[in-house]
């Protein structure tokens, strides 16, 4: 055994010498390197961000001249079947962003908001975005909320992936889930 002059015969108990690989993956670790970079904390989303997502995606869906929010925080587009909600959430500082699925008349029938989260539960594919009924409007949603701004692109095709799910949904998704709950 070697013998460390400050250690002892017993180096391993006390930590390794100093400049060893471990001793410096650690520094490294805290002090962010090549090999352990430090996380990136991103501030969260502005008002100002969610706008300029919002008009990016209305420009890039035909739109260029759409404000993208209104004073209150609104917004929307209706893009190849698609209907799309932008709703700016100032306290949490998010933007909701909700593709509709199907507006009902009247409350859905009992089990029927329950079919759809088994549906998404089971895999179906939701465009990255989750099950949402909001009872004001009598409305289903496939919604996705950002709290920290994505990149421009990103948010588009993260988008276009939302809208695209929503009409499968509307138009296979709705009708499994209805005849399972009336089959009952």
């Amino acid at each position: 055994m070697v013998r460390h002059k400050t250690r002892g015969i017993f180096p391993a108990l006390r930590g390794p010498p100093e400049g060893t690989w471990g001793l410096f993956a650690v520094r490294s670790a805290r002090l962010g390197s090549p090999v352990f970079p430090r996380p990136e904390i991103q501030p969260p989303m502005t008002r100002e961000e969610a706008q300029r997502l919002a008009k990016a995606l209305l420009a890039a869906t035909g739109n260029p001249d759409s404000p993208g929010l209104n004073p209150q925080g609104f917004g929307g587009v209706a893009v190849e079947g698609a209907q799309l909600y932008f709703e700016w959430h100032d306290k949490e500082q998010a933007l909701e962003c909700s593709a509709l699925i199907y507006k009902f008349k009247d409350p859905p029938k009992p089990g029927i908001i329950e079919g759809f989260e088994q549906e998404q539960k089971a895999g179906t594919d939701t465009g990255g975005g989750t099950v949402d009924y909001e009872k004001e409007n009598k409305s289903l949603f496939l919604s996705r909320t950002y709290t920290q701004a994505p990149p421009q692109s990103s948010f588009i095709e993260d988008m276009k992936k939302l809208m695209k799910a929503s009409i499968v949904w509307n138009e296979t998704v709705l009708d499994r889930v209805a005849s399972k709950v009336f089959k009952n």
